[in-house]
Protein backbone atom coordinates (compact mmCIF):
# COMPACT_ATOMS: atom_id res chain seq x y z
CA UNK A 1 0.00 0.00 0.00
CA UNK A 2 0.90 3.92 -0.81
CA UNK A 3 1.78 5.70 2.30
CA UNK A 4 4.17 8.40 0.91
CA UNK A 5 1.67 11.70 0.91
CA UNK A 6 3.10 13.86 -2.08
CA UNK A 7 3.28 17.69 -1.19
CA UNK A 8 1.97 18.70 -4.50
CA UNK A 9 -1.14 16.69 -4.35
CA UNK A 10 -1.65 18.42 -0.64
CA UNK A 11 -1.32 21.60 -2.33
CA UNK A 12 -4.11 20.70 -4.37
CA UNK A 13 -6.20 19.90 -1.53
CA UNK A 14 -5.70 23.27 0.17
CA UNK A 15 -5.71 24.96 -3.13
CA UNK A 16 -8.64 23.84 -4.35
CA UNK A 17 -10.88 21.54 -1.07
CA UNK A 18 -10.10 22.99 2.14
CA UNK A 19 -10.09 26.66 1.07
CA UNK A 20 -12.71 25.55 -0.94
CA UNK A 21 -14.98 25.41 2.49
CA UNK A 22 -14.92 29.01 2.60
CA UNK A 23 -18.67 29.28 0.90
CA UNK A 24 -19.99 26.88 3.52
CA UNK A 25 -18.35 28.51 6.15
CA UNK A 26 -19.94 32.31 5.23
CA UNK A 27 -23.06 30.70 4.32
CA UNK A 28 -23.46 28.81 7.86
CA UNK A 29 -21.84 30.97 10.08
CA UNK A 30 -22.56 34.30 11.16
CA UNK A 31 -19.35 35.71 12.26
CA UNK A 32 -18.05 34.95 9.21
CA UNK A 33 -20.94 36.54 6.94
CA UNK A 34 -20.41 39.79 9.36
CA UNK A 35 -16.89 39.85 8.31
CA UNK A 36 -17.57 40.24 4.68
CA UNK A 37 -20.69 42.64 4.99
CA UNK A 38 -18.99 45.83 5.10
CA UNK A 39 -16.93 44.99 2.29
CA UNK A 40 -17.70 47.72 -0.57
CA UNK A 41 -16.42 46.13 -3.92
CA UNK A 42 -16.12 42.46 -4.41
CA UNK A 43 -12.45 40.50 -4.40
CA UNK A 44 -11.05 37.88 -6.31
CA UNK A 45 -8.53 36.24 -4.59
CA UNK A 46 -6.39 33.62 -6.72
CA UNK A 47 -3.51 31.19 -5.59
CA UNK A 48 -0.98 30.20 -8.12
CA UNK A 49 1.72 27.58 -7.31
CA UNK A 50 4.78 25.73 -9.23
CA UNK A 51 3.22 22.93 -10.56
CA UNK A 52 -0.31 23.16 -8.75
CA UNK A 53 -3.31 24.21 -10.51
CA UNK A 54 -4.73 27.63 -9.65
CA UNK A 55 -7.83 28.10 -7.20
CA UNK A 56 -9.75 31.46 -7.20
CA UNK A 57 -12.18 32.78 -4.73
CA UNK A 58 -14.95 35.62 -5.13
CA UNK A 59 -15.01 37.35 -1.92
CA UNK A 60 -18.50 40.23 -1.64
CA UNK A 61 -21.14 41.12 0.88
CA UNK A 62 -23.22 38.42 -0.25
CA UNK A 63 -20.71 35.37 0.21
CA UNK A 64 -17.94 33.82 -1.78
CA UNK A 65 -17.99 31.87 -4.70
CA UNK A 66 -15.54 29.79 -6.66
CA UNK A 67 -13.56 31.55 -9.67
CA UNK A 68 -12.83 35.03 -10.72
CA UNK A 69 -15.64 38.00 -11.34
CA UNK A 70 -16.05 40.61 -13.42
CA UNK A 71 -14.99 43.51 -12.14
CA UNK A 72 -13.93 42.53 -8.64
CA UNK A 73 -10.65 43.68 -7.11
CA UNK A 74 -8.18 41.74 -8.17
CA UNK A 75 -5.13 40.14 -5.57
CA UNK A 76 -2.85 37.44 -6.71
CA UNK A 77 -0.89 35.39 -3.85
CA UNK A 78 2.21 33.98 -5.69
CA UNK A 79 4.17 30.70 -3.67
CA UNK A 80 7.45 29.34 -4.59
CA UNK A 81 6.59 25.60 -4.28
CA UNK A 82 3.78 23.70 -2.95
CA UNK A 83 5.17 23.58 0.02
CA UNK A 84 5.12 26.90 0.70
CA UNK A 85 1.36 26.84 -0.14
CA UNK A 86 0.94 24.51 2.44
CA UNK A 87 3.03 26.09 5.05
CA UNK A 88 0.61 29.14 4.73
CA UNK A 89 -2.31 27.13 4.84
CA UNK A 90 -0.99 25.61 8.57
CA UNK A 91 -0.50 29.26 9.40
CA UNK A 92 3.62 28.73 9.17
CA UNK A 93 4.46 30.61 6.16
CA UNK A 94 3.26 34.02 4.13
CA UNK A 95 2.40 33.96 0.24
CA UNK A 96 3.90 36.77 -1.55
CA UNK A 97 1.13 39.17 -2.91
CA UNK A 98 0.51 40.80 -5.78
CA UNK A 99 -2.45 43.90 -5.11
CA UNK A 100 -3.29 47.74 -4.48
CA UNK A 101 -3.30 49.16 -0.74
CA UNK A 102 -7.13 47.87 -0.97
CA UNK A 103 -6.26 44.68 -1.73
CA UNK A 104 -3.62 44.26 1.36
CA UNK A 105 -5.94 45.32 3.37
CA UNK A 106 -8.54 42.76 2.64
CA UNK A 107 -5.40 40.25 2.89
CA UNK A 108 -4.66 41.78 6.36
CA UNK A 109 -8.24 42.29 7.38
CA UNK A 110 -11.40 40.09 6.26
CA UNK A 111 -9.71 37.47 4.48
CA UNK A 112 -7.32 36.75 7.66
CA UNK A 113 -10.09 36.37 10.20
CA UNK A 114 -11.90 34.53 7.66
CA UNK A 115 -9.03 31.78 7.26
CA UNK A 116 -8.88 31.49 11.20
CA UNK A 117 -12.39 30.92 11.63
CA UNK A 118 -11.79 27.98 8.63
CA UNK A 119 -9.36 26.61 10.51
CA UNK A 120 -11.20 26.91 13.96
CA UNK A 121 -14.26 24.62 11.63
CA UNK A 122 -12.03 22.29 9.95
CA UNK A 123 -9.29 21.44 13.08
CA UNK A 124 -11.84 21.92 15.83
CA UNK A 125 -10.80 21.64 19.88
CA UNK A 126 -13.02 19.57 21.86
CA UNK A 127 -14.71 21.94 23.61
CA UNK A 128 -15.70 23.54 20.32
CA UNK A 129 -17.38 19.93 19.20
CA UNK A 130 -18.89 19.90 22.36
CA UNK A 131 -21.56 22.43 20.86
CA UNK A 132 -24.58 20.33 18.70
CA UNK A 133 -24.42 23.55 16.10
CA UNK A 134 -20.67 24.17 15.95
CA UNK A 135 -20.29 20.30 15.51
CA UNK A 136 -22.87 19.97 13.23
CA UNK A 137 -21.57 22.81 10.69
CA UNK A 138 -17.95 21.60 11.09
CA UNK A 139 -18.87 18.30 9.80
CA UNK A 140 -20.72 19.79 6.93
CA UNK A 141 -17.57 21.35 5.98
CA UNK A 142 -15.30 18.85 6.58
CA UNK A 143 -17.68 16.74 4.13
CA UNK A 144 -17.08 19.20 1.76
CA UNK A 145 -13.65 19.28 1.72
CA UNK A 146 -13.66 15.53 1.62
CA UNK A 147 -15.78 15.38 -1.39
CA UNK A 148 -13.30 18.42 -3.23
CA UNK A 149 -10.51 16.15 -1.68
CA UNK A 150 -11.64 12.89 -3.94
CA UNK A 151 -11.73 14.85 -7.01
CA UNK A 152 -7.89 16.42 -6.34
CA UNK A 153 -6.37 12.98 -4.83
CA UNK A 154 -8.61 11.05 -8.22
CA UNK A 155 -6.59 13.52 -10.48
CA UNK A 156 -3.29 14.12 -8.93
CA UNK A 157 -2.18 11.29 -6.47
CA UNK A 158 -0.09 8.47 -7.95
CA UNK A 159 -2.40 5.81 -5.72
CA UNK A 160 -5.47 7.94 -6.49
CA UNK A 161 -4.93 8.17 -10.37
CA UNK A 162 -4.59 3.99 -10.79
CA UNK A 163 -8.62 3.93 -8.81
CA UNK A 164 -10.26 6.50 -10.56
CA UNK A 165 -9.26 4.50 -13.71
CA UNK A 166 -11.19 1.99 -12.95
CA UNK A 167 -14.65 4.18 -12.05
CA UNK A 168 -16.80 4.41 -15.21
CA UNK A 169 -18.07 7.20 -16.15
CA UNK A 170 -21.24 8.82 -14.00
CA UNK A 171 -22.29 10.33 -10.76
CA UNK A 172 -21.46 9.66 -7.42
CA UNK A 173 -23.21 10.69 -4.64
CA UNK A 174 -21.85 11.73 -1.13
CA UNK A 175 -24.91 11.65 1.15
CA UNK A 176 -26.18 11.98 5.00
CA UNK A 177 -30.22 11.91 5.44
CA UNK A 178 -32.25 13.42 3.20
CA UNK A 179 -30.40 16.94 3.57
CA UNK A 180 -26.69 16.51 2.05
CA UNK A 181 -26.44 15.32 -1.80
CA UNK A 182 -22.62 16.05 -2.78
CA UNK A 183 -21.93 14.93 -6.24
CA UNK A 184 -18.73 13.64 -7.86
CA UNK A 185 -18.48 13.65 -11.63
CA UNK A 186 -16.56 11.13 -13.45
CA UNK A 187 -15.80 11.48 -16.92
CA UNK A 188 -12.56 9.53 -18.60
CA UNK A 189 -10.63 8.93 -15.09
CA UNK A 190 -11.47 12.38 -14.06
CA UNK A 191 -13.10 13.61 -11.27
CA UNK A 192 -15.04 17.23 -10.44
CA UNK A 193 -16.57 18.08 -7.37
CA UNK A 194 -20.03 20.06 -7.86
CA UNK A 195 -20.87 21.52 -4.52
CA UNK A 196 -24.45 22.85 -6.61
CA UNK A 197 -28.23 20.88 -6.18
CA UNK A 198 -28.11 17.91 -7.68
CA UNK A 199 -30.47 17.38 -10.59
CA UNK A 200 -30.30 13.74 -11.58
CA UNK A 201 -29.79 10.20 -9.84
CA UNK A 202 -26.68 8.99 -9.43
CA UNK A 203 -25.10 6.35 -10.86
CA UNK A 204 -23.59 5.34 -7.84
CA UNK A 205 -23.93 6.66 -3.52
CA UNK A 206 -22.05 6.55 -0.54
CA UNK A 207 -24.61 6.93 2.34
CA UNK A 208 -23.06 8.05 5.79
CA UNK A 209 -25.59 6.93 8.73
CA UNK A 210 -25.71 10.19 9.99
CA UNK A 211 -22.91 13.54 10.83
CA UNK A 212 -21.11 11.72 13.49
CA UNK A 213 -20.16 8.78 10.83
CA UNK A 214 -19.68 11.18 8.28
CA UNK A 215 -17.05 13.50 10.61
CA UNK A 216 -15.47 10.06 11.52
CA UNK A 217 -14.75 8.68 8.36
CA UNK A 218 -14.25 12.47 6.32
CA UNK A 219 -11.87 13.16 9.15
CA UNK A 220 -10.03 9.80 8.81
CA UNK A 221 -10.64 8.77 12.41
CA UNK A 222 -12.16 5.95 10.59
CA UNK A 223 -11.88 3.67 7.56
CA UNK A 224 -14.86 4.13 5.21
CA UNK A 225 -14.36 0.32 3.55
CA UNK A 226 -14.57 -0.53 7.88
CA UNK A 227 -18.05 1.77 8.47
CA UNK A 228 -18.99 -0.12 4.84
CA UNK A 229 -18.42 -3.79 6.73
CA UNK A 230 -20.21 -2.26 10.18
CA UNK A 231 -23.22 -0.94 8.28
CA UNK A 232 -22.64 2.92 9.43
CA UNK A 233 -21.50 3.76 5.43
CA UNK A 234 -24.13 2.39 3.18
CA UNK A 235 -24.06 1.58 -0.79
CA UNK A 236 -26.24 1.65 -3.90
CA UNK A 237 -25.64 1.90 -7.37
CA UNK A 238 -22.90 -0.10 -9.06
CA UNK A 239 -20.89 -1.37 -6.56
CA UNK A 240 -18.17 -1.42 -8.21
CA UNK A 241 -17.65 2.61 -8.68
CA UNK A 242 -18.07 2.66 -5.43
CA UNK A 243 -15.15 0.20 -4.18
CA UNK A 244 -12.76 2.39 -6.20
CA UNK A 245 -14.47 6.01 -4.84
CA UNK A 246 -14.11 4.28 -1.46
CA UNK A 247 -10.53 3.43 -2.15
CA UNK A 248 -9.99 7.33 -3.01
CA UNK A 249 -11.53 8.43 0.12
CA UNK A 250 -9.44 6.39 2.51
CA UNK A 251 -6.19 7.80 0.65
CA UNK A 252 -7.84 11.14 1.31
CA UNK A 253 -7.89 10.14 5.15
CA UNK A 254 -4.39 9.80 4.56
CA UNK A 255 -4.02 13.47 3.66
CA UNK A 256 -6.38 15.02 5.74
CA UNK A 257 -5.16 13.61 9.10
CA UNK A 258 -1.52 14.26 8.30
Amino acid sequence: MLTELDARVTAHINAHAVLGALPVLVARVPAARETLAGLPRPVSVELKAPGVAPAAYTFSSDGVTRGKATGARRVTLMFTSPEHLNRMVEGAAQPIPLAGPAGLGFLTGPFSALADLLGRYLRPAPDDLADPDFREVSTVMTLHVAAAAIAQVANEDRSGRFSASLVPDGQVALEVGDEIDLRLHVAAARFEFDPSPATVPPRAALRFADLDVAGDVLAGRASALGSICDGTLGMRGYIPMLDNVSRILDRVGHYLGE
